[in-house]
């Protein structure tokens, strides 16, 4: 049971988030579209419910019986059947135009909640996307932005319709029949509704469970394909088709449960209504047989008895997908109230470069409070100063980095980049005023040319051609059939690792940042690119504040200072000829490697 209200307090929590949408403060045009729609909501309800009234009218009238109806109308059995047809065509006609109406409205809730949605993933903090997997968290986008209209349109146009409906054709019944007619269409009412809504909120759960095993399968389908080289590497085809087949084992027991539920679910609809039908119209055929009733007053009686039963049949399934929806959003709006681990400050200033000083006083940070990676770490790295960090593995280079384009905040101390703690500025100045070449460009599965353009929104042909020159790649790029046209594939994989960096630097060359860092941007190359790579980073550092983050250490031999870090802590600092000559950390590293590269010879 205690399930059963947190669900129902997950739905209402995203029909109030929903809410707003529906009637926002500042969009006055969609005010009145929702009000214009129920207004045509309304008149088609008041036609439904009188159409009956001129059906009983003309069958009595051909059956020569007198005709309140027809008397009231001044019309005889062809005139009242035309109105009939009339009738039938303006329900149908104002519920089109109750659609059209409103259909602005559901696509503009939808269109902003999706917006919203993404917009919010990309404020998520690195942790966050590092512990989701992408592929589930596509399905829940989607899920739930489908969900937004839906449930817009069918709680304001199904709900509360079928309730008036439902009220106008008991007080029809009651004052044309007995009180009789009213107790037995309430009675079947509310059985059918209870059954519904207690048959629904156990499929509720098994669907759910779909859903998650779903989610796994589709999660489980991208991170295998996003690895399809690694996957090639192994030969481990049949292992991934094996993993994917499991999950879907998975969801297709959940599936067929949610099936065998839903065939439960119709059947007894049907049993409850039709039992209420046969009630109703045995009831009006005694009337008949009796003389209490006319021949048109039993025909009544079935149609209203069919007008109910389809709104009624509607309702099993509006309410069905009004709970799904629900689930679908609640996962979504899950999702936007996960905070942010890194916001701006209210009323943040942008930062201003002058010179472009980047210090890290007394830096201390852990991904988890128990485990310290940086334990109080200072550095100074001066205007247009080029300073490298080297150091073993798990030292804490790349989380430098990191906190220097604050994917993280500090957990001690402070950085600050001209004076100015990056914690006070905003992060998008922050991100516009520091270049990044990592280790392995990643590229968008579009053109060379979009791809280089990524570094600075609007910028023209010209200057995508001179950041390519700078970086050389121009030549490649022209010479491939298509030139800046050329399509790069998913994560650029139709290009070298090579080429991709140099695409990568054209891109960072076009964003022209003051600062600039250089996370092991080479050291996934050969010797041979890795020496021409390293000439265009070196004209790219020309001017700039850069600081470089190195495994291979004869890449930074010439840098203006060297910081060695090891175990969280700054081991030595220096210049290369400084540090060798004290025979320390960094000296043993050079000679090993020196050794591994002689060796490897």
């Amino acid at each position: 049971m205690a399930e059963l209200n947190e669900d129902q307090r997950s739905g209402w929590r995203t029909v109030r988030k929903v809410a707003p949408y529906l009637w926002p403060k500042d969009q006055a045009w969609v005010k009145r579209r929702v009000v214009i729609a129920l207004a045509m909501l309304f008149i088609a309800k008041v036609v439904a419910v009188g159409t009956p009234l001129l059906y009983k009218g003309a069958v009595d009238a051909l059956a020569g019986e007198d005709s309140d109806a027809a008397r009231f109308l001044a019309l005889g059995a062809v005139g009242l059947t035309i109105a009939y047809g009339m009738a039938r065509l303006m329900n149908v006609g104002f519920q089109q135009l109750r659609d059209a109406i409103f259909a602005r409205v559901g696509q503009r809730a939808l269109r902003m909640l999706a917006l919203e949605t993404f917009r919010h993933i990309h404020a998520l903090s690195l942790r966050y996307h590092i512990t989701r997997k992408t592929g589930g968290l596509s399905r829940i986008i989607e899920r739930g932005v489908k969900g937004v209209e839906f449930l817009l349109r069918f709680l304001l146009f199904s709900i509360g319709p079928l309730l008036l409906e439902l009220m106008m054709i008991a007080a029809v019944l009651f004052v044309l029949f007995d009180v009789w007619y009213l107790v037995v269409v309430v009675g079947t009412i509310a059985l059918y509704v209870t059954f519904t809504f207690k048959v629904t909120e156990w499929r509720v759960k098994i669907r759910r469970e779909m859903n998650e095993q779903d989610t796994d399968a589709n999660q489980k389908a991208i991170d295998s394909l996003l690895n399809f080289e690694t996957v090639k590497y192994f030969g481990a085809e049949e292992r991934e088709a094996a993993r994917y087949d499991s999950a879907m084992e998975q969801y297709v027991d959940a599936a067929l449960r949610t099936s065998y539920s839903l065939a439960f679910l119709n059947f007894g609809q049907s049993l409850l209504i039709t039992g209420g039908l046969v009630a109703v119209m045995v009831m009006a055929a005694v009337g008949v047989a009796n003389g209490a009733l006319t021949v048109g007053d039993f025909v009544m009686v079935n149609a209203y008895m069919i007008q109910i039963t389809m709104p009624l049949n509607f309702l099993g399934t509006v309410y069905r997908e009004i709970r799904q929806a629900l689930v679908d959003m609640g996962e979504m709006f899950d999702l936007l109230e996960q905070p942010a681990e890194v916001e701006d400050k209210p009323g943040a200033p942008d930062l201003e470069v002058d010179g472009g000083e980047v210090v890290f006083d007394d830096v201390s940070f852990g991904y988890e409070a128990e485990r310290p990676i940086l334990k109080g770490v200072a550095v100074d790295v001066g205007p247009g100063q080029t300073v490298a960090i080297v150091g073993p593995s798990g030292a804490g280079k790349s989380t430098i980095g990191r906190l220097l384009f604050r994917f993280y905040d500090v957990s001690g101390g402070a950085l600050r980049i001209d004076g100015q703690d990056v914690r006070d500025v905003t992060q998008e100045s922050l991100h516009r005023a520091i270049g990044v070449v990592p280790q392995d460009t990643v590229l968008f599965n579009d053109t060379v040319g979009y791809n280089i353009a990524y570094g600075r929104a609007g910028a023209t042909q010209d200057e995508i051609e001179a950041a390519a020159r700078a970086a050389e790649i121009h030549d490649f790029i022209a010479s491939l059939p298509e030139g800046y046209e050329t399509v790069v594939g998913e994560r650029g994989l139709k290009l070298s690792g090579g080429e991709k960096q140099r695409v990568g630097i054209a891109r960072t060359l076009l964003k022209d940042p003051p600062i600039l860092l250089l996370d092991e941007a080479t050291s996934a190359l050969d010797s041979e690119t890795e020496a021409e790579i390293q000439r265009s980073l070196r004209e790219m550092s020309r001017g700039r504040t850069v600081i470089v983050i190195a495994h291979r250490l004869s890449t930074i031999a010439d840098a203006d200072r060297i910081v060695v870090l090891e175990g969280g802590v700054i081991a030595e600092e220096g210049r290369h000829e400084e540090l060798l000559g004290r025979n320390g950390r960094y000296a043993a590293m050079w000679h090993r490697q020196q050794a591994d590269e002689e060796e490897a010879a």
